[in-house]
């Protein structure tokens, strides 16, 4: 019997999480409503409960451990990974002036990326504010727990850790390994040995982590999406939905319009180039990024697909996409800028073009502080709402509703947020007459388009 490829195999794991999650979304509003609250309690301790938590501790949550176990396999290797591969890219580069001109296009495409996803998401908020949407009656003020508020521009000193071990020991540090990967391949570009010790390592060290994740993706992928998914839309009720719908399904839509249209336009506008073939053959990454809601564990999968199917030169795709995890991330700001605006719409607070304008820059600065990993960007969000001074019990309240739904949007961002990093792979690619448009334009009706 022939064996089903990984992207169908991901896709039944996809439908098949999403019908039975909501399929124990009805059953638990239905036990719920008829007072059976211990029957779902059981349930739910057994197959949901997150047992990192005060409530979880004598739970067994099955579908929790074994999503959480394929996530932290995933970040495992999150640092390393980019770490290395941004020096072999660097390193790869000889020509300094080569090196200049990627780094300068890759944050250009960046820069133009992010600020038409912000004013896309701002033109759309404003819209559905001045339209009197994010007009939410919230009776019930909700406790939230929220992360300390700081300055986004803190982003920037965190950037050059004061200890390299420290900066390189905790994944919310993407951006110092960046910085460390650049500045260690330009070091050993000056040194210009090639019997390099160190660079032979940090060849093992990356080839170790892609077959890592290779493995864990082939063998595990399929179970943990499923089990993600189906808790998921599990745990949730639908009184959360009923409430903030209109944001929910609004910043669904944005997102989705973007993701088709938005990095279609791109594509079009920086290359010239059909976006068709980039849409059908990313589209492998969209889905991936969407179940397991995670930038960093489907980097691999990005870098496969963008080299192998879009034809971008490996150097291009190595330098690119590990800095686009890290700071271009449009869905994020997107989503952040529309729950900004529903908050401050919820709880009463006026939203002037200056104000847009002041979100939209928290937005951008706060998204490329987002660490690489599930849940991330609706906790940064609180920075933007201290930055912006929405805190009264409505806003607060309103944030929790948002923290309580988010997930299955958090999940559709990170589509946008992997997609957007291959966009500008091939615009850079393309600039730099490297990116292969025999393999981009080629549609094979054997094979799948979006086969790993």
């Amino acid at each position: 019997m022939k064996k089903i490829s990984l992207t169908k195999r991901i896709f039944i794991a996809l439908l098949s999480g999403v019908t039975m999650g909501v399929i124990f979304l009805f059953l638990r509003e239905n036990l719920m409503s008829n007072g059976k609250h211990e029957l779902w309690n059981t349930i739910n301790s057994i197959l949901f409960q997150d047992i990192t938590r005060i409530e979880g501790s004598k739970a067994v949550g099955l579908f929790y451990i074994i999503g959480q176990l394929f996530i932290n396999s995933l970040q495992l290797v999150i640092i390393p990974m980019v770490f290395t591969s941004i020096i072999i890219a660097v390193t790869n580069i000889q020509d300094a002036k080569r090196l200049k001109r990627i780094s300068y296009k890759t944050f250009l495409g960046f820069g133009m990326s992010s600020v038409l996803a912000l004013i896309y998401a701002s033109i759309i908020g404003m819209v559905a504010y001045r339209a009197k949407l994010f007009t939410v009656t919230i009776n019930q003020i909700s406790t939230v727990t929220t992360s300390t508020s700081s300055n986004p521009l803190n982003i920037l000193l965190k950037a050059i850790p004061q200890n390299i071990l420290a900066g390189l020991s905790n994944n919310g540090n993407v951006l110092v390994a960046v910085f460390l990967g650049i500045s260690i391949g330009i070091v050993l570009n000056k040194m210009n040995d090639k019997d390099s010790v160190l660079k032979k390592g940090i060849l093992e060290v990356n080839k170790i982590s892609q077959i890592f994740l290779t493995f864990i993706i082939d063998k595990f992928a399929p179970i943990a999406i499923f089990s993600l998914l189906m808790r998921t839309f599990a745990i949730y009720g639908i009184s959360y939905l009923q409430i903030a719908s209109i944001y929910f399904i609004l910043t669904a839509i944005s997102l989705i319009v973007f993701l088709v249209l938005g990095y279609s336009f791109i594509v079009w506008v920086s290359t010239g180039l059909n976006p068709i073939p980039f849409m059908k053959k990313i589209s492998n990454v969209a889905m991936f990024a969407f179940s397991t809601s995670s930038s960093a564990a489907s980097l691999p999968i990005n870098t496969k697909t963008t080299t192998e199917k879009l034809g971008v030169d490996e150097v291009t795709a190595s330098f690119v996409l590990p800095m686009g995890m890290t700071v271009n991330m449009n869905g994020t700001a997107i989503m952040q800028v529309i729950a900004t605006m529903f908050i401050a719409g919820v709880a009463g607070y006026e939203i002037t073009v200056f104000n847009l304008i002041t979100i939209s820059v928290l937005a951008l600065l706060a998204s490329v502080g987002t660490p690489a990993a599930p849940g991330s960007g609706a906790i940064i969000l609180f920075t933007i709402l201290n930055g912006m001074g929405y805190s009264n019990e409505i806003a607060v309240s309103a944030y929790a509703i948002i923290l309580g739904i988010n997930r299955p949007l958090e999940m559709l961002l990170t589509s946008l947020n992997v997609v957007g990093d291959s966009a500008v792979s091939i615009y850079v690619a393309k600039s730099e007459g490297k990116l292969d448009l025999e393999k981009y334009n080629t549609l094979d009706s054997k094979e799948s388009i979006a086969q790993i």
